[in-house]
């Protein structure tokens, strides 16, 4: 939903939070299941099969902290939901609480991308990509905004409601 503001607009995604950690979760309960087991192997089987054991359980958490850092690193700069206050080359994202402040500068650019937009730097690197816009034209005024135009007429359509 989109409400103009004297400076700008607030825009309340409609996108899923980004915690699609489905596979993490169930990895990290493996590894859970994986130091049980370890536990037990120390207590029944013989010094070099716990050892053993051991080390696999060891080499687990190594992978297992090497795909969450990797999976965060991959869902940072992703906004699908919460709320957006927009002002002239700056964003403040409010999502459960935590505010993330994003200024722009002078070599990124915000580019449409279907429903979303997309912020990148001068080499064309994704910084931010943000979706769960209601309509595409959401996405239009948020950019205009974010560039620094005037809203005029074809950016904003007004409903009148007898709230």
């Amino acid at each position: 939903m989109l409400k103009l503001t004297d400076d700008g607009a607030k825009i309340t995604l409609q996108g899923q939070p980004n915690n699609a950690d489905n596979g993490m979760f169930w990895f990290g309960s493996a590894l859970l299941i994986g130091a049980v087991a370890v536990a037990m192997a120390m207590s029944l089987l013989s010094e070099r099969l716990a050892i053993g054991a051991l080390a696999l359980l060891i080499v687990g958490s190594f992978i297992f902290n090497k795909k969450r850092q990797q999976h965060k690193k991959a869902m940072s700069g992703m906004i699908s939901s919460g709320t957006l206050w927009v002002r002239a080359d700056e964003l403040v994202h409010d999502n459960l609480g935590k505010r993330e402040h994003i200024h722009l500068t002078d070599d990124d650019r915000v580019v449409l991308i279907g429903d979303g937009l997309q912020i990148v730097d001068s080499s064309e690197a994704r910084k931010y990509h943000i979706t769960g816009f209601e309509s595409a034209q959401e996405a239009k005024v948020t950019k205009a905004i974010l560039e620094g135009q005037a809203l005029t007429k074809r950016h904003v359509n007004i409903k009148m409601s007898s709230d």
